[in-house]
């Protein structure tokens, strides 16, 4: 019984359920200078975040692809950074279950 009950289970979307709603700016050395994002959410994980988009749009303009927005739709959150003079501002939108 022990194996059917591990198909039972919903796949756990915890990570994407703390997601906070907010946004922040980030530099393309990858400081944090502001944010909406409650304070008792990790730092790191806001630089993570937001070193990928800086790298997603570095990497664009030195393929010469003008690309100024990108998003990025999970089930649990909708993520959507913009280019800002070669930095990137992050918006994170979780979803509501």
């Amino acid at each position: 019984m022990g194996l059917l009950s591990l198909f039972s289970k919903k796949a756990k979307a915890e990570p994407m359920e703390k997601l906070p709603s907010g946004s922040f700016r980030i530099s393309a050395a990858g400081e944090i200078s502001a944010s909406t994002i409650p304070g008792g959410f990790p730092r790191e994980t806001l630089t993570e975040i937001g070193e990928m988009f800086v790298q997603a749009f570095r990497t664009a303009q030195e393929q010469g692809i003008p690309l100024k927005e990108l998003g990025l739709d999970y089930a649990g959150a909708k993520i959507t950074g913009r280019e800002a003079r070669g930095g990137a501002v992050v918006f994170l939108t979780p979803r509501k279950f």
